[in-house]
């Protein structure tokens, strides 16, 4: 293996980056990469494959490269570069997504990035929505083809519940485009996709009954889907006990918080959804919460707050609304023209009963929504997509966003607010906090059970109900997702990534203060928590 400098590195990052996005091209508009705006890919058998097969022939090249002749920065970025191969690779290989989930062809549509952020004039965004619908056809073409008989039923039943919101959210870019007067393309492109739509429903309708209960990826996939999203090599094993000792810490406070008030946790809990907005206050509410945690996070010195920044509060798109209460739509870290994120909370249907509206009222008690807005907007989500925006890292670093580091650090972010004081000391906000917690524990522990250890749903749901205090109904809902998404370990795995990392590092390295400790992991942009410690060693000390 020859010696390596850094820039024999630079041309296979920029080749491995954009080949990455010839199959994720929505991803690379997530990002700010608007050159990418409207592009749909190719998901044909073949097309897969030669995209695996040049996959493959990257990866040889980059193995060619000896990271001993590489930065400690760069060997980072090297094995970044391996991931974004490896990671979709494991997705159509491992996996088999494209043959046996139908999700990843109906989640192919979301248009909220062009009708949310006014990032190009309007007719450009309009043009970009209209060629994604006019590619529906054919990318729901594929899926048809390429879907096996039996697929796992929650992936089936979550497939035609996304599949029922899709075309109200086309009907959108129709009535984005009518002031403009450029509604005649979308309105063709639109019909064309619906009756596409229309067609695939059908179909998949015809396979349910057929669907299968299994749907777990099993030992080995499992501890392969570690390595390749977060660079982790530990035995899974290993994270599931570190996920039972922080569901037990998280019982334990809530128990000394209950026995201080002379009451029960659950009678705790219950006491939250009291407190609540009303329907038309909702907005106001979070909007309120935005202007406390960032003043708070200013206050407690826990980070810099990039300038400019400008989050707003809005209600959650249609298309969002039936597996979201609340949001963050960032700016990528490639978008140069405005920092503005938007901050999404999912309102009351006036469809619904009155008594369905109060349970969403009650669900969005004041203490939960200060609580996930610290999650989502301060110091949370958009306080790190600032920092990732503002970062001066590689096109690697970039790229990269683990959903264990982004999910972790805005859940570590809830107990740091806590830790730091928010809410004054009362205990319905730490309650909420560890509310949350209890819920992030139970789904690491259920993914690992469902995906390794034979758990079903009904175990699963279980778990939800008798350890994170859940009702029936959400504690299914929670059970059920993790059979179609196994990593939503992340937010637990990433949390206690984060609190070992300030375990080791923030005496020794930064004196004991948050800031600059909190800035140095913000300032690495999103990366797999496997490497958190490395990152953190190689980050300069402050002055």
């Amino acid at each position: 293996m020859a010696s390596a400098s850094s820039s024999e590195l630079d041309p296979i990052e920029q080749e491995i980056v954009d080949h990455l996005f010839v199959l994720q091209p929505a991803y690379a508009v997530a990002l700010g990469l608007h050159a990418y705006d409207g592009r749909s890919p190719d998901l044909s058998r073949a097309a897969t494959e030669r995209w695996a097969s040049e996959a493959d022939r990257l990866l040889g090249q980059l193995d060619g490269i000896d990271p001993q002749g590489l930065s400690g920065a760069r060997q980072i970025d090297r094995l970044l570069l391996r991931l974004l191969l490896e990671s979709p690779l494991f997705d159509l290989r491992d996996a088999r997504e494209l043959d046996r989930n139908p999700l990843a062809y109906v989640g192919n549509f979301s248009l909220t990035s062009y009708l949310a952020r006014d990032y190009a004039p309007a007719p450009e965004r309009v043009a970009a929505m209209t060629r994604i619908l006019a590619d529906a056809p054919a990318l729901l073409s594929n899926g048809r083809r390429r879907l096996t008989d039996p697929m796992p039923r929650p992936f089936v039943d979550l497939a035609l519940t996304m599949a029922a919101e899709l075309p109200s959210h086309f009907g959108e870019a129709e009535q984005f485009a009518t002031p403009l007067g450029l509604a005649g393309p979308v309105r063709e492109a639109r019909a064309a996709a619906e009756r596409a739509l229309a067609e695939f429903v059908a179909w998949l309708k015809e396979q349910q009954p057929r669907a299968s209960p299994e749907f777990a990826l099993g030992s080995p996939r499992f501890q392969k889907l570690l390595f390749v999203r977060e660079g982790i090599e530990a035995p899974f094993a290993e994270l599931r006990d570190a996920g039972t000792a922080d569901l037990r810490r998280n019982q334990a406070r809530l128990n000394e918080i209950a026995r201080a008030a002379g009451r029960s946790p659950a009678d705790l809990i219950g006491a939250l959804a009291l407190d609540h907005p009303g329907a038309g206050d909702i907005l106001a509410t979070a909007r309120g919460f935005v202007e406390e945690t960032r003043a708070f996070v200013i206050a407690q010195d826990l980070a810099t707050i990039p300038t400019p920044s400008s989050c707003r509060v809005e209600e959650t798109p249609p298309y969002s609304r039936a597996w979201t209460t609340a949001s963050m739509n960032p700016p990528g870290p490639f978008d140069t023209k405005t920092p503005e994120g938007i901050y999404y909370v999912t309102l009351v249907d006036p469809s619904w009963s009155p008594a369905q509206q109060e349970e969403w009222l009650r669900s969005l008690n004041r203490p939960l929504l200060r609580n996930v807005t610290v999650h989502e907007v301060y110091p949370g989500h958009y306080l790190q997509f600032l920092h990732f925006r503002a970062s001066s890292g590689s096109l690697a670093r970039k790229v990269y966003i683990s959903p264990s580091f982004s999910e972790g650090w805005a859940h570590y972010t809830e107990q740091l607010a806590i830790e730091a004081g928010l809410g004054a000391g009362h205990w319905a906000s730490e309650v909420a906090q560890i509310h949350d917690a209890l819920l992030r524990d139970c789904r690491l522990l259920a993914s690992i059970g469902m995906h390794t250890d034979g758990w079903s749903v009904a175990r699963a749901t279980e778990l939800f109900r008798t350890e994170a205090h859940f009702e029936q109904l959400p504690a299914e809902r929670e059970a059920v997702r993790g059979t179609f998404n196994p990593e939503y370990f992340c937010y637990t795995l990433g949390k206690l990534a984060i609190l070992n990392a300030r375990r080791r590092f923030l005496d020794a390295k930064f004196h004991g203060r948050l800031r600059p400790f909190h800035d140095a992991l913000l300032g690495a942009g999103a990366p797999p928590v496997g490497l958190i410690d490395r990152i953190v060693e190689l980050a300069p000390a402050p002055s």
